[in-house]
């Protein structure tokens, strides 16, 4: 969400800083082992401490109610003593870090686990809570997981996503033409209508899911800065319009998500300003007041997006209650984009999550989690997934800037597919309302843009695309202003429509999704390198099930490249014919190889059926 995305976190000198107080204090961040705990398995927690206290306790509760402890003894909870594991040296701290372990044990199906975790001295030294380092209990950081057996709806494993960009979409048949705002920041009139009138438009591409920019009550374009959750916003529809919509597109076959805005709302939504006016008010600790009634915690320090206090019942219960829950229910949309997920606590996560499958067993819940791969992860088991940013970051290096080599960028997918759970969701995505688009980024050239979605759309986990990349769709300043100002709003320019199309880029991409939908190895089967040159600028790869094998062949170079691609270890024997489904050509392995040459910067998928598949490794 807005400026979060890579400059929000600070310069390098306060990124250090903050890092080298985490160590020194008590640092858990959800380190679990199972991170989705299934029934009866014992859950391993751990924690590191910096500083120079040497006891660690655990307080948790398993009946709903929050613990409570100090110094090793719990109030209302149960107390594990946590052992200590080794140590390490940290160079940014400078000084050693102490690991503890600790057991919970096994429960029950439904059961939500809730902690806190508690570091003190023998000597009497004052106590620290992970991980807010809070000196007393009551503050402390409460961390929680839920042991369930819920799994991921089917239907999203299969889903090619559509991110639309409401006012930018499309104002309506009945009145084409967008609006000429005296800035990008304005409002161009698309609405939701619009989306209606375009469904032929989605199904004739391929997608099957649609992601809606935040539709509630907002003063700006973007609609992260609610004014009212219940409502649509009247500039782009009516709740009547959002209930049709849905029950189209659902009779088209088309799945519709939600962005979901839980961490922070608008300076004038009605809550705060009666928290601002009166502290009496019943959602004056809706809000975290510094010192009221100007000072208050907000979004990255954005004064117009007051953050809510989602650790107060009544406000947790109205998001996740009354908001959540009734646009699934009462408007059958299909699940969330949840922006900005390390706003509210894993707490907050594990009753949204809970509540949401209890209404709409078959919803999905994606979190927009910025950060790491540890903090993406931490997630699993309190979401369904979550935005593959480093895949966006990577694919971006490589494809559009050359900023990777291949071997590079083949041991980042390795990695990262052998990181995360296979049961967790992560879509990906070349470009998004809070990036330059791709096709700045490599100056216009398509191939690098037709290329990079090639990949994107051989790899398993659904691929999102951002309205109008599919039709060329760019802009004409980088996102990123000299100034120092973020204008995102460039990157989110009014769709293309007619003549303004690029239609061999629309074609290429309809020729993906239907390559995609057409073939469960794109989306479910095991994936193998099978060829990295990085003199060459060429990369291969297999994704295979039983009952087929598809050979991805990507030339990121500028020059014609032949090369010889190995298959004989997914199962291809020597005679067997692998169908390009680009272009038609059939090639036949001889020696363990297929051998093809390909034009600078393109890349091609090759189908063989696969009898052999588990007879070799």
């Amino acid at each position: 969400m807005e400026s979060a995305i890579f400059g929000g976190w600070g310069t390098p000198s306060r990124i250090a800083a903050r890092a080298k107080r985490i160590l020194r204090g008590v640092s858990h961040r959800n380190r679990i082992v199972p991170r989705d705990p299934l029934p009866g398995q014992a859950v391993e927690v751990m924690v590191s401490v910096g500083g120079t206290h040497d006891r660690v306790s655990l307080y948790y509760t398993t009946d709903g109610t929050t613990p409570q402890g100090r110094r090793g003894r719990a109030s209302n909870s149960e107390v594990v003593a946590m052992a200590q594991e080794g140590k390490c040296w940290n160079d940014l701290l400078w000084g050693y870090v102490n690991w503890y372990r600790g057991i919970i044990p096994p429960q029950g199906e439904g059961v939500k686990v809730k902690y806190k975790i508690e570091a003190w001295h023998s000597n009497g030294q004052d106590s620290l809570y992970a991980d807010n380092q809070a000196t007393d209990s009551g503050s402390a950081t409460l961390f929680a997981y839920r042991v369930d057996q819920l799994t991921l709806p089917q239907w999203a494993r299969d889903a090619i996503i559509y991110q639309i960009f409401v006012d930018r979409f499309y104002p309506g048949d009945s009145s084409p033409h967008f609006k000429e705002p005296d800035s990008p920041s304005g409002f161009y009139g698309g609405t939701l209508q619009g989306i209606i009138d375009k469904l032929d438009y989605f199904t004739d591409l391929g997608v099957n899911c649609l992601w809606l920019s935040p539709c509630f009550s907002s003063p700006s374009h973007h609609g992260y800065d609610i004014t009212d959750n219940l409502t649509v916003e009247p500039r782009l529809g009516s709740n009547d319009d959002l209930r049709r919509l849905t029950q189209l597109a659902h009779e088209g076959g088309l799945r519709v998500i939600l962005d979901f805005v839980p961490n922070h709302t608008s300076s004038e939504h009605p809550f705060f300003l009666q928290a601002q006016a009166d502290r009496a008010s019943p959602y004056y600790d809706w809000y975290t007041f510094t010192e009221w009634p100007d000072e208050y915690a907000t979004f990255f320090g954005e004064r117009t997006l007051p953050q809510l206090n989602n650790e107060h019942e009544p406000t947790r219960r109205y998001i996740i209650d009354e908001v959540a829950a009734r646009w699934l229910s009462d408007y059958r949309v299909d699940g969330f984009r949840l922006d900005y997920v390390p706003g509210p606590s894993h707490n907050f996560w594990v009753d949204f999550f809970e509540r949401t499958k209890e209404v709409a067993p078959d919803c999905l819940s994606i979190g927009e989690v910025i950060g790491n791969a540890d903090s993406m992860r931490s997630y699993e088991g309190r979401l369904d997934g979550f935005l593959d940013f480093l895949f966006m970051q990577a694919a971006r290096e490589f494809f559009a800037l050359k900023a990777r080599t291949v071997e590079e960028f083949d041991s980042f997918i390795t990695h990262h597919e052998s990181y995360f759970s296979k049961e967790s969701l992560r879509p990906t995505f070349l470009d998004n309302h809070d990036a330059n688009r791709f096709l700045w980024l490599a100056n216009g050239d398509k191939r690098r843009l037709k290329l990079a979605a090639l990949c994107q759309f051989t790899l398993p986990h659904p691929p999102i695309i951002y309205y109008g990349t599919e039709v060329g769709l760019s802009q004409d300043r980088d996102v990123r202003m000299p100034s120092g100002h973020d204008h995102l709003e460039y990157a989110r320019m009014p769709m293309l429509w007619g003549e303004d199309q690029h239609g061999d880029l629309y074609e290429y991409y309809r020729r993906l999704c239907r390559i995609r939908s057409s073939h469960p190895a794109l989306r479910k089967g095991e994936r193998t390198t099978l060829h990295v040159d990085n003199d060459a600028g060429t990369y291969a790869y297999a994704l295979r099930t039983r009952g087929e094998v598809l050979v991805v062949v990507l030339n990121n170079s500028d020059e014609v490249s032949r090369l010889s691609v190995p298959v004989g270890s997914v199962g291809l024997a020597d005679g067997m014919v692998a169908a390009d489904l680009m272009t038609g050509d059939r090639y036949v392995v001889a020696e363990g190889q297929v051998q093809l040459s390909l034009e600078p910067l393109t890349g091609t998928i090759l189908r063989c059926s696969n009898p052999h598949f588990g007879a070799q490794s």
